[in-house]
């Protein structure tokens, strides 16, 4: 037997035949008989035992179940003290408790076909009982206590292992019925096992030594429950009072049969009415089921419906939060985009405001700085008009000593001169009338001629304007870079090196772009200069006279303060050296101070300090330079320069543009720029003076470039063409300003100025900065032709 095992779960027919009996043993009037077989029992219920005990049952059947013990735990025989009848057969019993023989009270017990090997040594304390059936068990032997069951009737031990019988057996008077298996009995003998049980008994008393009575003789006070006091080893009572017992005990038996067709009359129709109410229950679960099922679809679609609506309505608010968020986003970005704009506005007003303030600023200085130039003019016009009045005096004084000298002489040479002078007198005359006129008719000309003094007006107004400078400057650096990339990309192509090829086309692209672009901004710039001068021509009146002799003295009256202090009194050499250390800001210091070249060779750093230069590097490399140009000054011979004094009388006349010659050698000879060079591709032989754009190549020569239409060297079409002119390293000089009226000399006769200032560059006026080395410029010259004096 294993010491494990589960418990056989009983069937729902089982489980409710179990329900049934135990409602019907409970029920009053009810018999007493507990009927629980056929129930699939593993043990018998606690609840059994609690019936039995409580109702006093005197019948317990359990057959048919799977039982192995009939005991459980927590339960008491005593339990079933009443008990008349135990029926086990068909169960699984191993072993029977060993206190089984407190059922006093039983008298019939059952354990056919079970698993029983042995029977309990208390079983002979069961002194009522009368029939005992081991069949079809496992038995090897009986205890010899079975020789007490003084009122056993009937006994049955057949298929089993039994071999023998105790001879206290023969003790059992009143056994009426013994079974057993006589072929495999040894004691007693089979032919006495096969004879019946008369004669085993009879066999067991002769065995024992007692005298064998018949069972009948024993029997009435069995079958009496009073249990008499009478001997059952002696024969007692008359046989009519035996009848009688006999007669009583078939009727009780009838009455119980009957009882029992009831009872299974009542079970059958209790199934019945089960059954039916099982199928009314299945009927009305179904029904329940169904409505469940309908109010289950009922409520999902509702559900469903509600969820369709929800999410409708989450979408639509979903929709409706997204288009408010976007609103209000895009009322955030104009807002503040609008509060940015308020504040570049504000800016750009305090930008403005501080530029009108340093401005006024300017021009309050200005105006200070002009009233104190313009009283250090009147002086040293003075001086100079004095010193040119006593050099003119002495120059008198010695004419007319050699007049006397002369005078002495003539009166000998008289005679012979008289005729040959008084002819050279008027030839002289004509000369000098013919020189009037032309004089007069120049003058008349260039004030007259307007187209003229306009162009000039325009060449200066462009020369002057600093965006326009800009712009020039940044074309030529821009040109100086495309000639070098296109070089180097040739000298690469030749050399067959496609290493950092792509970085240099790139950067030819991005010049070729910013120069175009630079171009148009030139252009456009030359536009809004010339509305300008349109708006003036607008402006001036018909019949006022030398209007644009006056707009192009105002243009010369607003040049830079460095400018006017240069041209009023510092030396060309000392502007041009302070303007190339990047010194101009210092101009205005060496004018107030009367500077020269002479005086800053005998000057100290320290004396530099005193008038404001304090950069100790910048007046170290002044007084270093200053020596230099003193000292190239002395080793070449200075050039005549004209008196102040024609200087200063001289009328100036507004000049039209002009190519003029060649300006004069300075003292120390200008650095002559060496130009990068390249050859033209096509001719090989030629300077490659032009530019391709879209490109931006340096390759072609003006004369093989007109047959072109696309770049020789990257295929690309050519959308224009610039020409490249070069030129050597420019030095700074200025221009002073050209005359607006005529000028008076002594003894009221007008003069001619003996020479107009040299220009090598348009319109009569030179840039103030000396242009960068290595630079090509695209220069633009306009070349007018003005009438000199003729001398005769």
């Amino acid at each position: 037997m294993p010491l494990f095992f589960r418990k056989r779960k009983p069937s729902e027919e089982a489980r409710k035949r179990l329900e049934y009996q135990m409602c019907l043993a409970k029920e009053a009037g009810a018999d007493d008989v507990l009927d629980i077989s056929k129930c699939e029992l593993s043990e018998i219920p606690y609840g059994a035992f609690a019936t039995c005990k409580v109702l006093q049952k005197k019948v317990l059947i359990v057959h048919t179940n799977h039982l192995t013990s009939l005991l459980p735990k927590s339960c008491s025989l005593l339990s079933l003290i009443t008990i008349k009848v135990l029926d086990l057969h068909d169960n699984q019993l191993s072993a029977l408790p060993d206190d089984i023989g407190q059922l006093t009270a039983l008298q019939v017990l059952n354990v056919e076909r079970n698993q029983l090997t042995y029977l309990p040594r208390s079983i002979g304390n069961l002194i009522q009982l009368q029939t005992l059936s081991v069949k079809d068990n496992k038995l090897k032997e009986l205890p010899d206590t079975v020789g007490e069951l003084r009122s056993l009737r009937t006994l049955d031990i057949s298929e089993n292992d039994i071999q023998k019988l105790p001879q206290l057996l023969a003790h059992v008077r009143t056994l009426e019925t013994l079974s057993l298996d006589a072929s495999s009995m040894v004691y007693p003998p089979q032919e006495v096992c096969s004879a019946g049980t008369q004669v085993i008994q009879q066999f067991l008393c002769k065995e024992s030594g007692l005298e064998y009575y018949p069972p009948s003789q024993y029997l009435l006070p069995v079958l009496e429950q009073d249990g008499g006091d009478t001997p059952r080893d002696s024969p007692d009572g008359p046989s009519n009072r035996l009848c009688r017992e006999e007669v009583e005990w078939q009727n009780r038996f009838s009455d119980y049969e009957k009882r029992k067709e009831q009872k299974m009359l009542e079970k059958l129709e209790f199934e019945r009415r089960l059954e039916l109410g099982q199928r009314e229950h299945a009927q009305l679960l179904q029904q329940s089921n169904n409505q469940k099922d309908e109010i289950l679809q009922t409520v999902k679609e509702e559900q469903s419906r509600l969820e369709k609506g929800l999410s409708a309505r989450q979408r639509y608010l979903d929709a409706e939060r997204q288009r408010l968020q976007e609103q209000l986003k895009q009322t955030e970005q104009n807002i503040s985009s609008r509060i940015q704009k308020l504040l570049q506005e504000n800016q750009r007003q305090k930008k403005s405001s501080e530029i009108l303030k340093s401005l006024e600023n300017e021009r309050i200085r200005m105006e200070q700085l002009m009233s104190i130039t313009q009283e250090e003019t009147e002086n040293l016009r003075r001086r100079e008009i004095a010193s040119a009045m006593q050099q003119m005096l002495t120059e008198s004084c010695k004419s007319r000593l050699v007049q006397m000298a002369y005078e002495s002489q003539r009166q000998s040479l008289v005679q012979q001169a008289c005729s040959s002078m008084a002819e050279m007198d008027e030839r002289f005359q004509q000369i000098l009338s013919w020189q009037q006129m032309d004089q007069n008719k120049a003058i008349s000309q260039i004030l007259q001629e307007s187209a003229m003094q306009k162009a000039a007006f325009e060449a200066l107004q462009v020369k002057k304007d600093l965006m326009h400078r800009q712009i020039r400057n940044q074309i030529k650096l821009i040109e100086t870079e495309l000639l070098q990339l296109t070089q180097l990309e040739v000298k690469r192509k030749s050399l067959d090196t496609e290493a950092l090829q792509e970085v240099i086309v790139e950067q030819r692209w991005a010049l070729s772009s910013l120069l175009q672009q630079l171009l148009k901004e030139k252009t456009r710039r030359e536009e809004e200069l010339r509305e300008i001068l349109t708006e003036l021509e607008a402006k001036s009146e018909t019949k006022q006279e030398n209007y644009w002799l006056i707009q192009y003295q105002r243009l010369l009256n607003q040049k830079p303060l460095s400018l006017k202090l240069q041209e009023e009194g510092l030396e060309r050499q000392l502007a041009a050296l302070l303007v190339d250390l990047s010194a101009e800001h210092y101009l205005p210091l060496f004018a107030h101070h009367r500077i020269s070249l002479d005086t800053l060779s005998r000057m100290s750093p320290a004396d530099l300090a005193k008038v404001g230069v304090s950069e100790a590097g910048l007046q170290r490399e002044v007084l270093r330079r200053v020596r230099e140009l003193l000292a190239a000054a002395r080793t070449q011979p200075e050039l005549p320069n004209p008196p102040k004094g024609e200087a200063l009388g001289a009328l100036e006349v507004p000049t039209a543009p002009e190519e003029l010659p060649e300006p004069a050698t300075p003292s120390a000879p200008p650095a002559e720029l060496e130009m990068p060079t390249s050859e033209c591709v096509v001719c090989l032989e030629r300077e490659a003076q032009m530019i391709f754009l879209n490109c931006g190549h340096v390759c072609c020569c003006p004369q093989c470039c007109q047959p072109l239409r696309t770049c020789p060297l990257c295929r690309q079409e050519i959308t224009q063409c610039l020409r490249l002119y070069r030129g050597p390293l420019l030095t700074t000089w200025e221009q002073p300003p050209l005359p607006v009226q005529a000028h008076l000399g002594w003894g009221g006769r007008r003069s001619w100025p003996r020479a107009l200032p040299s220009s090598p560059t348009m319109a009569g006026y030179s840039p103030r900065q000396p242009w960068p080395s290595g630079s090509l410029s695209v220069l633009v010259r306009v070349t007018r032709t003005v009438p000199s004096p003729s001398v005769g």
